[in-house]
């Protein structure tokens, strides 16, 4: 995906262009993860729109549930989008900030390679 460590540093327009794709995906994981959030609290909790939405936003942020869990499917549910949730957001981390971490470790590397040779 990216360039091996013998080859030259991307431009810096290149760089953008994958953290752009990145970002792009990290919002698309985040939205499906939002939606699939939504219809769960909808349909087994029979929240309103608004409701499911903000329960949906505030497990996905890591905040915790806004009304309370009352039936069993809706609680299991509750319980599986929480771990989901806490995936969703090391991956989304991940895709964001792999262009940074291999552009850093990319420069490293020219640098060290074109150093004075021993």
């Amino acid at each position: 995906m990216y360039e091996h460590r013998s080859k030259p540093l991307v431009s810096r327009r290149v760089f953008l262009g994958r953290l752009v794709r990145s970002a792009a995906l990290a919002s698309l994981i985040v939205l499906g993860s939002l939606a699939a959030g939504v219809l769960g609290y909808r349909e087994l909790e029979h929240l309103s729109w608004i409701d499911a939405l903000l329960n949906a936003s505030m497990i996905l942020g890591a905040m915790g549930p806004v009304d309370p869990v009352r039936t069993t499917a809706g609680k299991l549910f509750a319980s599986a989008y929480a771990l989901y949730s806490g995936l969703a957001f090391v991956v989304v981390t991940g895709i964001v900030f792999a262009p940074v971490a291999h552009r850093l470790l990319h420069t490293f590397h020219v640098e060290r390679d074109a150093g004075p040779k021993a």
